[in-house]
């Protein structure tokens, strides 16, 4: 789950399931949804978020605190509203001891420079964000 997790190709949990739109998780960036093909459940959402620009969150990678999909982040920024959740997490432990975790964290999109989150709080423990392995266009519908 590690490589996964690093990767940056969201894997949809039991915990997360219906959570999020293909962009949120950036699936649209890693060739996992098609505008071109036929029907689907979802399909005028998805294509309306795509061609207006109406995307207001994105998919991060982050590194520190151990999580689990599903888990709320939070920015010190605004400390009363959730900024987003957990979409994979993985741990890969050391062999002295301890472990590296990482995460794949839906959040707003103006947090997505933040620097840091919070897990479970704003004053819980801290994430890092990461680069993905793959840009994130700055314009308003990417």
């Amino acid at each position: 789950n590690w490589l996964e997790v690093l990767s940056g190709v969201p894997r949809i949990v039991a915990s997360t399931v219906e959570a999020f739109v293909p962009q949120m998780v950036n699936l649209e960036l890693v060739g996992g949804v098609n505008f071109q093909k036929g029907c689907y459940p979802g399909q005028e959402i998805v294509a309306r978020s795509q061609y207006r620009g109406t995307l207001k969150r994105r998919m991060v990678l982050a590194e520190g605190a151990a999580a689990a999909a599903g888990a709320e982040v939070f920015a010190a920024a605004d400390p009363e509203q959730p900024a987003g959740q957990i979409v994979l997490a993985a741990s890969l432990p050391h062999p002295e001891g301890g472990a590296r975790h990482a995460a794949l964290i839906e959040v707003k999109r103006a947090l997505t420079d933040a620097g840091e989150l919070h897990l479970g709080a704003a004053d819980g423990p801290v994430v890092h964000l990461r680069e993905l392995p793959y840009a994130i266009p700055t314009d308003a519908a990417g």
